[in-house]
């Protein structure tokens, strides 16, 4: 999988520009990379966003890691 960006530059300074607090736009940028990621997790099991569960989170959560522990961080989705 290419390395997803989860926040682009743009929508960065879009969420600098805001009219918001501090932790509204920590808030905010968390809530738009969430957004990428979850429609990650959709694809990789095959269904729409809506229909995903916690424990499908999870588990790809896992699987991520899992990944990341056994091929290294750059095969990994999530690079920390």
């Amino acid at each position: 999988m290419t390395n997803p960006q989860f926040l682009t530059p743009e929508e960065s300074a879009d969420v600098d520009a805001a009219l918001l607090s501090s932790p509204e736009k920590f808030l905010t940028r968390l809530t738009i990379s969430s957004l990428r990621l979850l429609k990650i997790i959709a694809e990789d099991r095959g269904i729409p966003i809506e229909e995903l569960t916690h424990k499908q989170i999870i588990e790809w959560f896992e699987k991520d890691g899992k990944i990341r522990r056994d091929r290294g961080v750059e095969a990994a989705v999530l690079k920390w």
